[in-house]
């Protein structure tokens, strides 16, 4: 019934889309395992995609070849870029999304995707021979071959979903939990650990009172996340969030459930996600405050569901509704489900390698939540460059690894390989130390050029940097050249607070002020606009990031290049750490259980100290 396949990926969440799509698109024969073949990249939680260090995975998935931007182009019904006041490195896009028409898309992608199949049931165990997986064991029965396997299985690893004191198996309502995966893994000598997560009521929004919120509209220009030009709704199209908050009605209510909570009295073990907290944890932590922000997000075009952002709970339902009914405009609310928490499975990420391959079976790879991360856009990079390593495996081929000054996506591995995780790991933009390099207006340009070589990102991809890159570099060939006199711009600079020129000067330099803008400035002289026409606005912003920043850039750069030093020095598979006895007892036990490839590598993980890496570099006769 089952032919051999070079991958298997069990589950069809983000990242076991982005995984099958990757592998497949390069060329191995791919078998997608789903438990239910109506979930595939279903969105469990919020509808939206992006935001903060998130959009910029997203775009460099884009730019790697991966859907998750097309799909969420595709299907947004708002666009908003989080953070334009600040700098460019952390300007982050934010997309609303249609969840019906974002799980379709995904689907039809994968569909016309050659050498993708799919089969619905559940995988109950692995195939291991020799310390190598060869396949999967499903629940009916079959046994069916491959040469490597990725697992994203998401929360459904043991899941337990709790509302109030109610404890039901699944791992998303309505669905089942999967079994045996993690009881073979640890058998076998894996580390497994539990960690929880929840979701909010949904709301029938025919019930609410928009009139006592605040409306939360999308930008007037829509850029998107995908690289290539995908078809996108018009600013007009866009539909509105809302913004309302809780008050101490509301607190006062939601304390009365706390003797039901699972998560007070002691039923959940797992560990929550410290930036997504339920909101019985926010007015227990944070018992100094009166209200909490909720976003109050429509679920698509063609349904009437509402999302309420900020409101995750697990307390009995009748405790979430009654709390709900003294939020403004929810007076009259209608509740569609509950909020509830998911206890799940997962296996700290310290024992993976760089391709996202376990150490202890070859040839399997691990991805998502499974990892310890939480979030669709930490899901769909992991299960990309999970895609891509197996592949690479199977084929013989060299590993794919981004490191942390190339991507947010080798930040995010770096940090689970190195430093594990003992709560869900969610990125932000302050855990890149590269962040002025790492820009969502650039993802295209650090990664594409990596990806075409390997084969994964298209001809048009590439095609389509290099003629951004050629027209960014006419530009400024062109506004170098430019020189304006005090009487074309003094007007102006006056307008926006700046000094006035005494003598001319070139725009390049003018460029450097800090409330200089290229667009401003393109409307108060009508020559440097016409000078500028052949260029479109993605170009002429890249223009004026690339001169304002550039001292910082290059900074970044240079730091790039000393630490990379320790990046070349590579430690020997089977270097003795016993015999360095000046190292701490804490560094020796790290180094032993990570078994760091360089110096570099040994330099971030947590507890290791300068004076350890140098102790390294000594007996390693640097």
């Amino acid at each position: 019934m089952f032919q051999e396949y070079d991958i298997i990926v069990v589950g069809a969440g983000h990242a076991g889309c982005e995984a099958a799509a990757a592998a497949a698109n390069l060329g191995s024969k791919v078998l997608l395992i789903s438990m239910n073949m109506q979930t595939i990249a279903q969105m469990s939680c919020n509808p939206a995609m992006g935001g903060i260090a998130k959009g910029q995975i997203v775009r460099e998935i884009d730019a790697m070849g991966g859907y998750s931007g097309i799909v969420t182009d595709l299907s947004m019904i708002q666009f908003r870029m989080l953070n334009r006041s600040k700098g460019p490195a952390m300007w982050s896009p934010r997309a609303q999304s249609d969840r019906m028409l974002f799980a379709g898309k995904w689907r039809e992608l994968l569909e016309n995707t050659l050498n993708v199949d799919f089969y619905q049931d559940m995988v109950n165990s692995l195939l291991i021979k020799d310390g190598q997986v060869r396949g999967v064991i499903t629940g009916l029965g079959h046994e069916i071959k491959a040469k490597g396997v990725v697992l994203t299985n998401g929360t459904f690893l043991n899941g337990v979903i709790h509302i109030g004191e109610k404890q039901l198996g699944g791992g998303r309502m309505a669905e089942k939990a999967a079994t045996g995966i993690t009881e073979q893994l640890v058998s076998l000598g894996f580390v497994s650990d539990r960690l929880k997560t929840g979701t909010p009521p949904r709301i029938d929004g025919r019930s609410l009172d928009y009139s006592k919120m605040e409306e939360q509209k999308g930008d007037s220009e829509i850029v998107g996340f995908s690289y290539l030009d995908v078809p996108k709704i018009t600013p007009a199209q866009q539909k509105s969030c809302w913004i309302t908050y809780t008050n101490q009605n509301v607190h006062d209510i939601l304390k009365t459930g706390f003797e039901k909570s699972p998560m007070f009295q002691g039923r959940i073990q797992g560990t929550g996600p410290r930036y997504c907290p339920s909101i019985e944890d926010k007015i227990n932590r944070f018992a100094e405050r009166d209200r909490h922000q909720l976003f109050v997000e429509p679920e698509g075009f063609n349904t009437v569901e509402i999302y309420v952002n900020g409101f995750s709970s697990s307390l009995p339902e009748e405790v979430q509704y009654k709390a709900l009914t003294m939020v403004p405009g929810f007076e009259k609310c209608k509740m569609f489900r509950p909020g509830y928490a998911i206890e799940y499975d997962f296996f700290p990420p310290t024992q993976l390698i760089y391709s996202l391959e376990t150490k202890l079976i070859q040839n399997l790879f691990f991805a998502g939540q499974i990892n310890g991360t939480t979030g669709y856009e930490e899901a769909a990079c992991q299960g990309l460059m999970a895609g891509i390593n197996a592949h690479q495996k199977v084929k013989e081929l060299q590993p794919v690894v981004l490191k942390r000054s190339e991507a947010y996506i080798g930040v995010l591995i770096d940090d689970l390989i190195n430093k594990g995780t003992d709560e869900p790991y969610r990125m932000f933009t302050s855990r890149a130390e590269y962040r002025t390099l790492l820009r969502q207006d650039n993802a295209d340009v650090r990664l594409t050029a990596l990806s075409y070589k390997i084969g994964l990102a298209s001809q048009e991809r590439m095609d389509k940097v290099s003629a951004k890159m050629e027209a960014v570099d006419k530009a400024k060939e062109i506004l170098g050249a430019i020189s304006l006199e005090p009487n074309q711009i003094n007007e102006f600079l006056e307008s926006v607070q700046s000094s006035p020129l005494v003598n001319k000067q070139k725009i390049l330099q003018l460029l450097l002020r800090p409330n200089i803008g290229l667009d401003a400035m393109q409307q108060a002289v009508p020559n440097l606009k016409v000078a500028l026409l052949e260029f479109d606005k993605e170009t002429l912003e890249q223009v004026e990031i690339l001169t304002k920043y550039d001292t910082y850039i290059e900074k970044e750069k240079e730091l790039v290049t000393k630490m990379s030093q320790l990046e070349d020095l590579l430690i020997p598979d089977n270097f003795n750490y016993d015999k360095l006895f000046s190292l701490s007892n804490e560094a020796r036990q790290k180094f032993i259980k990570i078994k760091p490839r360089t110096l570099g590598q040994a330099s971030r993980i947590s507890g290791v100290n300068p004076s350890d890496v140098q102790i390294l570099m000594v007996f390693m006769g640097r």
